[in-house]
């Protein structure tokens, strides 16, 4: 079941982003085409997903304010996630974006994609063509591609298909992907990204603090739901998840916890969002919030540096 079940947690996720963008939390006009069951979540989980998008979106536009040049982008485990289109209608610089997950996720992605129009338009120039399999697709500009990211060979082979540029300043994004993987091959393929790329940032969203009793809980309930954390052990605290990159060939790491990159958003924008539902209580937020974090990672090179991806 646990393939299976993880993938599951695509679904949920995207329920709760399509039922948050719905009230109001964040603008996504992309998000009802991927995933069309919208079922109201509560004001913490709304709450913890806007911290989640925003947080994201902002270090990824600090990265191209950092290269001043076009960008590439590579997602692991990208689920149903909208990032392409989004950063696409904002005219960003997008060399390449590469979005990487279990077979069984990019066929039903693959499926959305080719039948609505408003998605397919835009992974390629109207001149390109788009090439399309049940579980692949390749446009000039975007490609999705079934794969498992902690097998170094599968990630390098559907990489070449992808047409991957090593020299292009690239940021790898992952949103509770590293989580499912077994931890050994995490560390060799985060080794491997850091030897292969010179120019790179990962964002990495994930559990911490899963060692407290808040955190054991957590780990129980997707335990019983299938899923099981493999690599749950970087998941211990701030140091953890650091040392997972710094350890393996990367410069520089920065781990925040969620309460901390909620209070560092835009604070006029946190309290609009704020009077969107009457949150009555805020401590199950804030335990929430204690057992995310989203951590950054960095490789500079001569040419590009990374240090001001982080909150400021």
């Amino acid at each position: 079941m646990g393939d299976e079940a993880v993938q599951g947690t695509n679904e949920d996720a995207t329920s709760c982003k399509l039922s948050a963008v719905t009230l109001g939390y964040w603008r996504d006009p992309y998000i009802k085409l991927m995933y069309r069951k919208s079922v109201r979540r509560a004001p913490e989980i709304h709450l913890g997903y806007y911290a989640r998008v925003q947080g994201f979106r902002y270090l990824v536009d600090k990265v191209f304010e950092a290269c001043d040049t076009r960008v590439q982008i590579i997602s692991l485990g990208a689920g149903f996630d909208t990032l392409f289109w989004r950063l696409l209608d904002e005219s960003k610089p997008i060399q390449n974006f590469i979005e990487v997950d279990f077979s069984g996720v990019t066929a039903k992605k693959c499926f959305i994609i080719k039948r609505n129009k408003e998605l397919l338009t835009k992974v390629a120039d109207a001149e390109s063509e788009v090439r399309l399999s049940k579980t692949d697709l390749h446009g000039n500009r975007y490609h999705l591609v079934a794969a498992d990211f902690s097998n170094i060979q599968n990630l390098k082979d559907k990489f070449a298909e992808s047409e991957v540029d090593y020299q292009c300043p690239t940021v790898i994004v992952a949103e509770c992907a590293l989580v499912y993987a077994d931890s050994v091959k995490v560390s060799g393929m985060l080794n491997w990204l850091a030897s292969a790329f010179p120019s790179l940032v990962f964002i990495n969203y994930e559990q911490i603090n899963m060692e407290d009793k808040f955190g054991k809980v957590m780990v129980d309930n997707l335990s019983c739901r299938g899923c099981m954390l493999s690599g749950v052990a970087a998941c211990k605290d701030k140091n953890s998840q650091i040392t997972r990159f710094t350890s393996n060939g990367w410069e520089s790491a920065t781990c925040w916890t969620m309460n901390e990159v909620y209070s560092l958003l835009p604070q006029e924008d946190v309290q609009r969002v704020e009077r969107i539902e009457m949150l009555d209580e805020k401590e199950l937020l804030r335990q929430l919030f204690d057992h995310y974090c989203i951590t950054v990672a960095r490789k500079n090179s001569p040419n590009f540096n990374f240090d001001s991806v982080n909150f400021d």
